[in-house]
């Protein structure tokens, strides 16, 4: 990182673009969902690091990762829908599922057993 002046690294979870695609039904109270999404985009930026390989290279770039948890918010799965173009970040994407496992419990109100998110990561310089 020599020539590299980093100001601040920005690391990002886009709280807007959580979108919820399975197991939430009419019957959840739109704002406990907007809650529990809140919720998940703050464990995830606060477990969120940059690679150091990426942060050497400069490397920056966008994820959008798709994430299965179950009623008590464990990550069952997850799959890169939208890749980096960049290995090192997407390979990031395993080690922060690792650490942000168990998520926050989905509202209680969600009828499914198991929830799909697709969560927008982003690894930015400024």
């Amino acid at each position: 990182m020599s020539k590299v002046k980093v100001m601040k690294v920005f690391v990002s979870v886009c709280m807007a673009s959580i979108m919820v695609f399975v197991g939430l039904t009419g019957s959840v109270n739109a704002r406990d969902i907007n809650d529990w999404k809140k919720e998940v985009g703050i464990v995830i930026a606060k477990k969120q690091v940059y690679p150091r390989a990426a942060l050497r290279r400069e490397i920056e770039g966008r994820i959008k990762v798709e994430i299965n948890i179950d009623r008590e918010g464990n990550i069952l799965a997850h799959n890169i829908k939208l890749s980096s173009g960049h290995e090192v970040l997407d390979r990031e994407v395993s080690k922060l599922m690792k650490r942000v496992n168990p998520l926050p419990k989905p509202p209680v109100k969600a009828k499914a057993n198991e929830l799909t998110l697709v969560i927008p990561l982003a690894w930015e310089l400024q």
